[in-house]
């Protein structure tokens, strides 16, 4: 191996910060949050639009809140492992 490589084998690295996770995490949230505002927003508006359908509006904003927490949620989990 040369120098260069050897050297670079032979260094650890650490990383003393913890309030990454928490930063990382606060972050991804926003994207989700955003999202579960404008379904529900939407499902709002086609219920008023709409009356009659109400219930498979409300079924369809729950799937999609549940698709977009999806996202939340591996943010979560990303942060705390790197």
């Amino acid at each position: 191996m040369s120098y260069i490589a050897q050297t670079l084998a032979d260094t650890t690295t650490t990383f003393e910060g913890s309030g990454f996770g928490a930063i990382g995490y606060g972050l991804a949230a926003i994207g989700p949050g955003i999202g579960v505002g404008i379904v529900a927003g939407k499902a709002i508006e086609g219920i008023a639009r709409q009356p009659e359908l109400a219930g498979q509006i409300r079924t369809t904003m729950f799937l999609g809140i549940a698709l977009s927490e999806a996202l939340a949620l591996i943010g979560i989990v990303v942060g705390f492992i790197f």
